[in-house]
């Protein structure tokens, strides 16, 4: 048994884990979902749970940060995809494309409705979802698949279809070469030593659970199969974009270049996020200018802010 699956400790109300006590998820086909949960302030049942999403084959513990961040304000929850962490890889046969892992993400909110969500399928804004990088598409499909239980949307940094570098041929080549890469420093054991800096901006607890778990083979078997048709995947969203109903949409993107994001794709990536909050008439668009990429680490106090302000609307 890990420490984030011990619960509670005697004697006190606190999580021994900073990301909270453990649970599992049934998806609709059987598979387990590991998630963590941390209860908020007294009288939290009262505002939306924050649920978080991660990038590209990312799980549950660079959340961490942000998490405390919103300790006495929300509920909130991090979960692992399948194949990631400590949910169980989904067997060859089941899809990893976008539309499947925001069908897991619905499935997750079943489960965190309990016991009454058959009877209470729809209730007003329970949740708010926030998705980074990879995670942004996912979350808008999640939430457009039934809108009445979310209060809003947070897309960190988005993978989004506006962007239409995100179509062209140097993008393929970049997620070959990315993957590749990925794959032999995992099995020569170097792969963390690339994330060190994100490592070291985490809670100690959840900074081992990302050594231990995040950076093995089988989660680079995880990343190439949610790589597997991405252009399509966005291509589908441009076809037939989710309806979000007019729920709230902020969208943060960071002020910083960083490895795979140039100056020139950093600005291509900033248009299509301000063109995406556009699309909610409640939109919100936010640059965080010392933020890179990994802004739920560079930037998680300011994140944070962004999150609560959805949470607790100004007036609200």
């Amino acid at each position: 048994m890990g420490p984030a699956e011990h619960g509670t400790g005697p004697g006190t109300d606190a999580p021994v884990h900073s990301q909270g006590e453990a649970g599992r998820a049934r998806t609709r086909d059987g598979r387990e979902l590991y998630y963590q949960r941390l209860p908020g302030p007294a009288g939290a049942e009262t505002v939306p749970t924050v649920v978080f999403e991660g990038g590209l084959a990312a799980g549950r513990s660079y959340w961490a940060g942000v998490q405390a961040a919103l300790a006495d304000v929300a509920p909130t929850v991090v979960y692992d995809r399948s194949g990631l962490g400590r949910s169980p890889a989904a067997p060859p046969g089941v899809s990893r494309r976008l539309h499947a892992l925001a069908d897991d993400l619905g499935d997750l909110l079943d489960h965190l409705d309990g016991p009454d969500g058959d009877r209470d399928r729809d209730r007003q804004g329970s949740y708010i979802l926030v998705g980074h990088s990879w995670g942004g598409p996912l979350v808008r499909l999640t939430a457009a698949a039934r809108p009445a239980r979310v209060a809003g949307l947070v897309l960190v940094d988005p993978s989004d279809e506006a962007c239409e570098l995100l179509f062209q041929p140097a993008m393929r080549r970049a997620e070959r070469v990315g993957q590749l890469a990925t794959v032999w420093l995992a099995r020569l054991g170097l792969l963390g030593r690339a994330y060190r800096p994100l490592t070291a901006a985490l809670p100690p607890d959840a900074a081992a659970d990302m050594r231990a778990e995040g950076f093995t083979v089988a989660m680079t078997r995880t990343r190439g199969r949610e790589l597997e048709d991405a252009a399509g995947d966005l291509r589908a969203l441009l076809e037939n974009p989710p309806g979000l109903a007019g729920l709230p949409v902020t969208v943060v993107s960071a002020g910083r270049v960083s490895p795979g994001m140039p100056k020139a794709v950093r600005e291509r990536a900033t248009v299509s996020h301000a063109y995406r909050a556009r699309q909610s008439p409640h939109g919100r668009h936010v640059v965080l200018p010392e933020a890179d990429h990994m802004v739920l680490t560079t930037s998680a106090a300011e994140l944070a802010e962004e999150i609560r302000r959805l949470v607790v609307p100004t007036g609200g």
